[in-house]
């Protein structure tokens, strides 16, 4: 006999597991959007088909059309449900923050911890989404200026407040401090050999905070 714990935790495992045994979710859409992120990351997203992720899902080809219109809008969907919790996160952890530098390695570190837990969906975010003109231009005006507004804003506070130098154009840095730490990610998931991606968020920042600091 089945004890209460023990449902409980069949429970949870097939949740967190879209393809469990019955194909039982407790929430479709999002199996279907991690079964995407899964698929995408696996067979890259131009080679995926609905049926594809319905089939990791464990659900029927014509479930997925109940929640999506379309394969591209199940990709929006990856992008804009992470881009919102990464967002969401990040103001949180930074509210508390007094100093600029110390609200942008939060921000360094978060982006590296996030992509670094979840292998597939840096391979979404880093080679999927920029897969075309058309989706780089569609995702950059979304969350993703969102995130460099925050990291823009931040650099204009510690320009005001003194932590960073005044002659320094707040855009251009922002678009620097992205720019490296998206490159570290693509190197991440590149590289044949493992190693935890997150720590480099410090090492980032000691090269930035290097041009952009002001000295004591």
């Amino acid at each position: 006999m089945t004890t209460s714990a023990e449902q409980t935790k069949n429970l949870k495992s097939k949740i967190q597991n879209p393809k469990s045994n019955g194909g039982f979710v407790t929430d479709k859409r999002e199996a279907i959007v991690r079964a995407a992120i899964k698929v995408f990351a696996r067979n890259g997203y131009f080679n995926s088909k609905v049926s594809d992720i319905a089939g990791e899902a464990g659900i029927a080809d014509g479930t997925v059309y109940l929640y999506f219109k379309s394969k591209e809008e199940v990709l929006h969907s990856v992008f804009d449900r992470a881009m919102e919790e990464f967002i969401a996160e990040g103001k949180r952890e930074i509210a508390n923050l007094e100093r600029a530098d110390e609200r942008l390695r939060r921000i360094a570190q978060l982006h590296l911890e996030k992509l670094g837990a979840d292998r597939d969906l840096a391979i979404v975010f880093q080679v999927e989404l920029r897969g075309s003109t058309k989706f780089m231009e569609e995702f950059s005006a979304a969350g993703f200026a969102e995130y460099l507004s925050i990291i823009h804003r931040t650099i204009e506070e510690g320009q005001k407040t003194g932590v960073f130098r005044k002659d320094l154009n707040a855009t251009i840095c922002s678009k620097i401090l992205f720019g490296a730490l998206d490159e570290m990610v693509t190197n991440w998931i590149l590289s044949k050999k493992p190693y935890p991606l997150a720590p480099l968020a410090d090492e980032v920042l000691k090269v930035f905070f290097g041009g952009v600091r002001e000295s004591d």
